[in-house]
């Protein structure tokens, strides 16, 4: 399990930058505006969360004028979609595994164990009265 674990990336914890990668790597180019207001985030939190995945790499930054307005977009680097799909896979290998270790307590839980005989099970209930 710790393997599985050492396999999510600590970048993604935060719930912002997760959502920020999410936009990012399904779409080519987003602006600032639409990822603050789909994200529910302040322009600052919004901001301060870019550039620590900026720092890293994973993402782009695009900067330009539209008539006379500045507009920021991004778009996740290759390396930041790499970066995002192992630490999917690490989610889902958690998942899978604790999907498995329910089914396997199920099942372990349905069946008889082997050394209880109709004696020894008789022999219980009779002692319970």
């Amino acid at each position: 399990m710790k393997q599985i674990i050492k396999n999510l990336n600590k970048v993604f914890d935060n719930r912002l930058r997760l959502g920020i990668m999410a936009i990012l790597v399904v779409n080519d180019w987003v602006e600032f505006k639409q990822l603050r207001d789909t994200l529910g985030a302040t322009d600052g939190n919004l901001a301060s969360h870019i550039s620590s995945l900026e720092k890293k790499e994973l993402i782009e930054v695009r900067k330009m004028f539209v008539g006379r307005k500045p507009q920021t977009s991004y778009r996740a680097t290759a390396r930041g979609k790499a970066a995002f799909r192992q630490h999917l896979d690490a989610l889902e290998a958690i998942i899978q595994m604790q999907s498995q270790n329910k089914n396997i307590s199920k099942a372990e839980d349905t069946v008889p164990l082997e050394t209880d005989t109709a004696n020894d099970i008789n022999t219980r209930k009779s002692t319970k009265k």
